[in-house]
C-alpha cells in the first residue's frame, strides 16, 4: 500500500462560505414559499437545506503533527496530512482501527475523545465517540516488565520505553489490523530475542557478538549496546506497518525475585573475595617494607625464627578483620 498525499484540498474556508449560502438560500425559500403559499419553493429549499447538511460532513480541520486517512465506499483515497482547514467528498469516511486502543504510552493518557467518552458514559449515554486522526508525534511506549531467562538461563526481569512515531499512514492503517498492538507485541518479542543473547553481568566464555569470541557484553555493563540491537530488532518487525522507532532504552534490569536473594549473595561473597585479596596483597607488601628497613638500619638483628614469627603476627593484624589484641612479653622468646 502506497501513501498518496493530498495536498490541494485546503479549501475549507470556500466550502463553508458556499454551505452557509445555501442555509440562508434554504431558510430564505422556505420563509418566501410559505408567505406566497409556493409548495415547489418550499420543497426546493428543503432539498437545498438537506443537501447544505449532508455538505457539512466534507470540512475537516487538521491540526499540526496530525493525519487523517479517507477511503470512499472502501476505497483509499489518500491521506490529509498537513495542518489546516480542507473540504473532501462528504462521503469520505477517516479510517483509524486504532483509535479505540489504549496503550501505556504518551498520547493515549490525556486523550480528548478518550475524556468525551468518559464523560459520555458519566451521563448515561451508551455512544462513544473516538477521533479517527492519526497521530504523527513521536511517543513513547512503555510496555510492561517481562521475565525473560538471559544466556545462562537466568530468569531476570526487565522493561524497555520506545519512542516511536507513525511515518507512512497508509501502511499504519491497511497493512496491519492494530498497529498500536503489533507495535507492543512486536517490542515484547524482539525484546525476549535480544536479551538472550546476554548474560545478565560479565561471564566467561560468552560470545555476544555472534563472531565466535567470547567477549564481555552483558546486560548490566553494555545497556547502550543492547539498547541499540533492540531498537534495531524492533524497527526491522514495524517497517511494514509504517512506523519509525527513534529510540529504546532499558528502563528497569534486575534478578528475579525467587534467584535474586542467591544473586545478593554471590555478588557478597565476590565482593569479599575481591577485598580479601587487595589486604593480603597490601599486607605482604607492608611486612617485605618492614623487614627491609630493619635490615638496612640495622635496628633489630633477626634470625629466620623470628623473622617468621614476626611476619606471621604482621599478617594476623593487618589481614584481621576486627582490631588486634596485642600480648606483651616482658621475658624472652627462648
Amino acid at each position: 500500500m502506497e501513501e498518496r498525499v493530498l495536498s490541494k484540498k485546503k479549501n475549507g474556508m470556500a466550502a463553508l462560505c458556499g454551505i452557509l449560502f445555501l442555509y440562508a438560500a434554504s431558510v430564505a425559500g422556505i420563509y418566501v414559499g410559505a408567505v406566497y403559499d409556493a409548495a415547489a419553493v418550499i420543497f426546493f429549499s428543503i432539498f437545498l437545506l438537506v443537501v447544505a447538511t449532508i455538505l457539512l460532513a466534507g470540512l475537516k480541520v487538521l491540526k499540526p503533527q496530525e493525519a487523517l486517512v479517507l477511503t470512499l465506499f472502501g476505497k483509499y483515497v489518500g491521506t490529509l496530512k498537513e495542518d489546516g482547514f480542507y473540504y473532501v467528498n462528504p462521503f469520505c469516511q477517516g479510517v483509524n482501527p486504532a483509535a479505540r486502543t489504549k496503550l501505556n504510552q504518551s498520547g493515549d493518557v490525556n486523550d480528548s475523545a478518550a475524556v468525551l467518552a468518559i464523560a459520555n458514559k458519566a451521563a448515561g449515554a451508551n455512544t462513544e465517540i473516538f477521533n479517527n486522526k492519526i497521530s504523527l508525534k513521536i511517543m513513547t511506549l512503555n510496555n510492561n516488565k517481562q521475565k525473560i531467562n538471559d544466556c545462562l538461563g537466568n530468569p531476570i526481569e526487565i522493561g524497555i520505553a520506545v519512542t516511536w512515531k507513525v511515518v507512512d499512514t497508509a501502511k499504519a492503517v491497511f497493512n496491519v489490523d492494530n498497529y498500536k498492538e503489533f507495535l507492543s507485541l512486536q517490542c515484547d518479542s524482539a525484546l525476549r530475542d535480544i536479551v538472550r543473547i546476554y548474560p545478565y553481568d560479565v561471564a566467561p566464555n560468552v560470545d555476544t557478538t555472534g563472531d565466535g569470541v567470547s567477549d564481555e557484553g552483558s546486560l548490566r555493563g553494555s545497556s547502550e549496546i543492547v539498547a541499540a540491537r533492540i531498537r534495531a530488532e524492533i524497527q526491522k518487525r514495524v517497517e511494514e506497518a509504517g512506523i519509525e522507532v527513534v529510540e529504546a532504552r532499558i528502563t528497569y534490569l534486575a534478578y528475579a525475585p525467587e534467584i535474586a536473594a542467591v544473586m545478593l549473595q554471590r555478588q557478597q561473597a565476590s565482593a569479599i573475595i575481591d577485598a580479601r585479596k587487595m589486604i593480603v596483597d597490601g599486607a605482604v607488601g607492608m611486612v617485605e617494607m618492614a623487614l627491609e628497613r630493619l635490615s638496612e638500619n640495622h635496628t633489630v638483628e633477626l634470625d629466620e625464627e623470628r623473622k617468621a614469627a614476626m611476619v606471621s603476627n604482621l599478617l594476623v593484624v593487618l589481614c584481621g578483620n576486627r582490631d588486634a589484641q596485642p600480648i606483651v612479653n616482658s621475658g624472652t622468646l627462648y
